[in-house]
């Protein structure tokens, strides 16, 4: 028995995200449930993680319930010494979770004015004040992570850690509603968007259902600005080269088009997540290329 995660939209729960990066990121197997978030699918979902209120809850293979995202980035820690969720020094560890415990309770404002929204990207969102000051303050806890575990590379603690993992929605609004942030913060914030992990959850988050409104807003908007993808699309016709899916095993039954070669996929969301990204999958990665 593996361990099961209970999710909302990838497009849009936050939190979520963050849950699953505490898996995929530091190579921990994990089923995922998801429930749409604003319908009677959450509750649903949720009875089956008794007493859990909200997403991201886990279940242990042992059956133990695991709610709260910090909760489950400690226990998986304790479960998986070896996996990397926090630094291996204890001063940088304790850094890492000083981070984690700040995000886990702050910057409302940054996050009622930009709800994550991963499927699109404004030029201007108007930032009040209020979001202007969670944005001097995380410059401010990024700079003084760095400079106290020594980091000159890509993210807080020396590698990319479980406190990297909480940043990353925050990482994704900056990106999505052109907020403004220094240099050294830009690159931090374009590292997440580059992240394997991240592409992943993105591009499932880009084909997973339908958009929530709730989430729109006027703003103008421009083009999403991590990585671009490599052009590819699905299509109704066509002889695969593979005759087994690259992620199931299952035979094939769906189709895209990518460098004009046809691949298959034993379902739509296989197909249409990869047509999001190929590059974000190095399953398929390794059949395009062979």
């Amino acid at each position: 028995m593996t361990y099961e995660l209970a999710i909302g939209d990838r497009a849009y729960s936050s939190w979520s995200l963050r849950g699953w990066l505490l898996f995929d990121a530091f190579g921990i197997p994990v089923r995922v449930s998801r429930a749409r978030l604003y319908t009677d699918e959450l509750p649903a979902l949720l009875a089956k993680f008794p007493s859990a209120r909200t997403v991201p809850v886990m279940r242990t293979p042992a059956g133990t319930v695991v709610a709260e995202s910090l909760a489950i980035a400690e226990e998986l820690a304790s479960r998986h010494p070896d996996a990397g969720l926090w630094p291996a020094d204890p001063e940088h560890r304790a850094v890492a979770r000083t981070l984690a415990a700040e995000m886990h309770a702050g910057f409302s404002a940054l996050r009622s004015h930009c709800p994550m929204n991963l499927r699109i990207s404004y030029h201007d969102c108007a930032p009040p004040p209020e979001v202007v000051s969670d944005l001097d303050r995380l410059e401010t806890v990024w700079a003084d992570a760095r400079a106290r575990c020594g980091g000159s590379g890509l993210w807080l603690c020396g590698d990319y850690s479980a406190a990297d993992a909480f940043f990353s929605p925050v990482a994704a609004r900056i990106a999505g509603y052109g907020l403004s942030v220094g240099a050294e913060a830009a690159a931090y914030v374009a590292a997440h968007l580059a992240h394997p992990s991240f592409r992943r959850w993105r591009a499932m988050g880009l084909v997973d259902g339908a958009d929530q409104d709730v989430y729109r807003r006027s703003w103008p908007q421009r083009p999403w600005p991590g990585p671009a993808p490599l052009a590819a699309r699905p299509v109704a016709e066509g002889q695969a080269e593979n005759a087994a899916c690259p992620y199931s095993g299952k035979p094939v039954t769906d189709l895209m088009e990518v460098e004009g070669r046809i691949f298959g996929f034993c379902n739509s969301f296989c197909r249409d997540k990869t047509v999001a990204d190929p590059e974000a999958w190095p399953a398929f990665m390794a059949l395009l290329r062979t």
